[in-house]
Parts: C-alpha cells; sequence; structure tokens
C-alpha cells in the first residue's frame, strides 16, 4: 500500500462571493474548466453581468459549495469569510493582505477549513466586464496555509490556483504580508508621494514631463479607498519598511547638503542593484538588456509595422515602453532586447527606413 497521501480533488461548485474583476475571472476559469460556479453578491448588476457573461449563476439557499472563494474589499473579508465557513464549506479568500483575515476567524469554530490565497494578477480597470478567463495564466498564487489548516483546504486551494492558470506559492501569512509590503504597498505609496509632488508644480514645469515620471507615479492612480483599505490592513509591515526608507531619505538630504557627491552616489548604487534584484522573465534570474529607441510616427498601422519589422528581424523583444513627445505627432518607442542584440536590431530597423538610437 502506497504511503502517499491522497490529494482532495476540486469537483465543485465553487461559490464565489463578490464578482468584481478578481471574482469573475475566477468564475471564468472555473466554468471554462467545466465546474459549476455559485454567484454571490449585493449589487444585482455585478450578478447580471457576471452570470451574462458566463461566470457562473446565481447562487441559491439550497446550494451546497464544495469551496468558497471570498473576493469582497478588505474590510469585509472577515466578517464574509466567517459566514462561508459557518456553511460547512472550506473556504479560500483573495485579498491581498492575509494575516488581519485569519486573525478575524481565528476562534471560528471550522477555522482549520480556512485557507487563505492571493492571485498576483489584476488590472487598471475594475469590475466583472474587466474580467477574463486567463487573467491568472502564468501569475504567481500565493497560498497561505495556516498552522491548523486541514490539509484538503490547503489542496483545493492549490487546486483552484492551478485551475485558473497560475503558480501556487506557498507562504505563511505572515510572510506573505512582509513579501506584498515591499514588493507592492510600499511602491505604490512612494508613487503616491512622487505624484502629490506634482501637485503645485506650474505649467510650464509640469510641461517638461517626460516618461520617467509617469513611469514612476502609474500606480498612483489606483482608488484611494481600496488601497486605503489594503495598506491600512498591513499597516505593521508597510511602517517597518517606510522607517527603513526614511532612514535613507535622512541620508539622501545629508549628502545632497553637504555637497556629498560619495554618498549620493551609494544612494543611487543602492537603487539599481535593487531593480536587479527583480526576477527576470519568467521567474529566472535579470538577464543582461539593452534599449533601442524608435520614433514612430503617430497614427495608425505605424506601431503593427514597427513590430512586424522587429519580429522580421529575429531579436526577441524583451519589453516595451512608449514615451510621446508633446512637441511633435511622433511616439518614442523603447524596445527592451538583449544585450548581445542590440546593434543587429539598430542595423536592421534603420535598413527599413526608421529612425533609431541607443
Amino acid at each position: 500500500m502506497s504511503d502517499t497521501p491522497v490529494r482532495e480533488s476540486l469537483v465543485g461548485p465553487v461559490e464565489i462571493v463578490g464578482v468584481g474583476l478578481i471574482g469573475t475571472s475566477i468564475g471564468l476559469a472555473c466554468r471554462r474548466a467545466g465546474l459549476e460556479v455559485l454567484l454571490t453578491d449585493p449589487s444585482d448588476d455585478h450578478l447580471r453581468t457576471a452570470s451574462g457573461l458566463g461566470a457562473g449563476r446565481v447562487s441559491t439557499p439550497a446550494d451546497r459549495p464544495q469551496l468558497v472563494v471570498v473576493a469582497v474589499p478588505p474590510d469585509h473579508l472577515g466578517a464574509q469569510i466567517a459566514r462561508a465557513l459557518d456553511s460547512g464549506a472550506f473556504v479560500t479568500d483573495v485579498g491581498s493582505v492575509k494575516a488581519g483575515p485569519l486573525a478575524a476567524v481565528a476562534d471560528h469554530r471550522t477555522v482549520e477549513r480556512y485557507v487563505g490565497g492571493h492571485p498576483m494578477a489584476g488590472s487598471e480597470r475594475s469590475g466583472p466586464l474587466a474580467a477574463s478567463a486567463s487573467l491568472f495564466d502564468g501569475r504567481p498564487w500565493a497560498v497561505t496555509a495556516h498552522a491548523t489548516a486541514d490539509p484538503r483546504a490547503v489542496d483545493l486551494v492549490e487546486a483552484l490556483a492551478a485551475l485558473c492558470g497560475a503558480v501556487p506559492v506557498r507562504l505563511t501569512p505572515d510572510e506573505h504580508d512582509k513579501a506584498v509590503a515591499r514588493t507592492s504597498h510600499l511602491p505604490h505609496l512612494m508613487a503616491a508621494l512622487a505624484a502629490g509632488a506634482l501637485l503645485d508644480a506650474p505649467s510650464d514645469h509640469l510641461a517638461l514631463s517626460g516618461q520617467g515620471v509617469r513611469d514612476v507615479t502609474r500606480v498612483a492612480a489606483g482608488d484611494p479607498r481600496l488601497y486605503g483599505q489594503i495598506v491600512s490592513a498591513n499597516a505593521t509591515a508597510v511602517a517597518a519598511l517606510l522607517t527603513s526608507v526614511r532612514g535613507r531619505l535622512d541620508t539622501l538630504i545629508e549628502a545632497l547638503g553637504a555637497g556629498d557627491r560619495s554618498g549620493l552616489e551609494a544612494v543611487l548604487s543602492q537603487g539599481v542593484a535593487g531593480t536587479q534584484a527583480i526576477p527576470g522573465k519568467h521567474g529566472g534570474p535579470a538577464l543582461p538588456s539593452g534599449r533601442v529607441f524608435v520614433a514612430v510616427p503617430d497614427h495608425p498601422g505605424e506601431l503593427a509595422r514597427l513590430f512586424a519589422d522587429a519580429g522580421a528581424s529575429e531579436v526577441n523583444i524583451e519589453d516595451v515602453r512608449i514615451d510621446h513627445d508633446p512637441g511633435r505627432r511622433v511616439g518614442l518607442v523603447e524596445l527592451v532586447v538583449d544585450v548581445d542584440r542590440i546593434d543587429h536590431l539598430l542595423a536592421s530597423l534603420e535598413s527599413r527606413g526608421w529612425v533609431t538610437h541607443r
């Protein structure tokens, strides 16, 4: 007889509580896999939209889901997780902070049936109309089992992540919250501070805005109420990182005041090292890359033509950014490629009439 434990299979029904972008996307992915999906949401409009998209049907009191996925705003997670546990189902959630919801249900009589989850995917859009069955394809999905979690619950949450096309990553709730504080919450706050510094800027100063300021401030455009809930729920981890950043900021201010260029360069060098620590494509190590800039006329078809010509050069494009020059109807497209392929790409594009530079 084999000693290998039998894993719990996800057979459904799966109930989704909260059919916004994430909840509806999970429903669509489960339906794609043939599972029965039940939908619950206080908004009748969201329910009609999600069910109309094929994400499932509206749940009824007679339904008995195998797994309940709670996909509501952070302030409501604890209450909704407890309510789902009262039904006797296994329960997970998709909130971006894990220690808080666990603490809220720690005394529940069936807390062992709850295992938190967090798919690292999203969109600048929100609501069920923005949903996609492929939203999670290839993305990490944190699975945050606590010390008393039922192994069957862990199996089901990992099975859900895999069914949605994601890659399950096991972390404790505390380690998860420290990780997202560093990789998501702190960057959002830094972006908000940088964007806030633009409020009192004269219009002629803002006229000099380039791609750099857009890159740094992009995430600051997120919903303040939602991100206020998220960051507040992870206050301890975020505050520790902010304290560390404050120390570096003081060092930077002192270096500038003293004309200490070496101190300034030390802070900048730490930034370079930090960017190199970010995992590369497909989760592998970051590879040496370079940038090729191409002037692209701002009218239909030109971007497609550039990509076709880049493809004909047989150089793989690792990343793309576009900076729109305010003074003329030309976009400056930045192509990130393997550093050893820069010269070949430049020559190939220039032979096809493109204006390029490094």
